[in-house]
């Protein structure tokens, strides 16, 4: 249960990006059957991990 506490998500992190990036990026999301802010939050985790192990 402690586990589920500290995953909740409570915060935005704003981005401002090209119209067209977006919609091409929402459209291949649709497409593979993801959300955009699901792929956004497995970069970001991806990208901790990786730089991590480099430390």
């Amino acid at each position: 249960m402690e586990n589920k506490k500290s995953k909740k998500k409570n915060s935005q992190l704003i981005i401002r990006i090209n119209d067209i990036e977006r919609v091409e990026f929402v459209e291949l999301c649709e497409e593979l059957d993801t959300s955009a802010a699901r792929e956004v939050r497995r970069f970001i985790r991806s990208f901790v991990a990786e730089h991590k192990q480099a430390e």
